[in-house]
């Protein structure tokens, strides 16, 4: 990820609306359960889809589907496809993911509530 002080700094609109580098950082792990994949996957070295979705049950597989789609594409995973039969798909942090996870910890322990 790009030095943050190396940033310009936000412009605003008059109506508060402030674009900044921060913003598609934030769009991204505020989508739903964004955070907890970032995390489940920064906690092991790679991790199949069946492994992703058994860390979250509650999580429908459409939406484990699509937030894995969006993190590639933002860079912060890479995917792994084996040429086997039955075909295996692998799910690891990129250095840009591994960096958010970094990042996320003291966040998500804070919210925990310290423990």
């Amino acid at each position: 990820m790009a030095d943050p002080t190396s940033q310009p700094a936000p412009t605003c609109n008059v109506d508060g609306t402030c674009y900044c580098p921060l913003t598609g950082v934030i769009d991204t792990l505020s989508q739903k359960y964004a955070m907890q994949l970032i995390s489940i996957i920064g906690a092991h070295e790679s991790l199949r889809f069946a492994e992703i979705e058994d860390h979250l049950a509650s999580a429908s597989t459409s939406t484990i589907s699509k937030r894995l789609d969006e993190f590639e594409d933002a860079g912060l995973i890479s995917r792994t496809q084996y040429n086997e039969i039955p075909p295996r798909v692998e799910y690891s942090l990129t250095r840009d993911g591994e960096e958010v996870s970094t990042r996320l910890e003291p966040l998500l322990e804070w919210a925990a509530g310290g423990e």
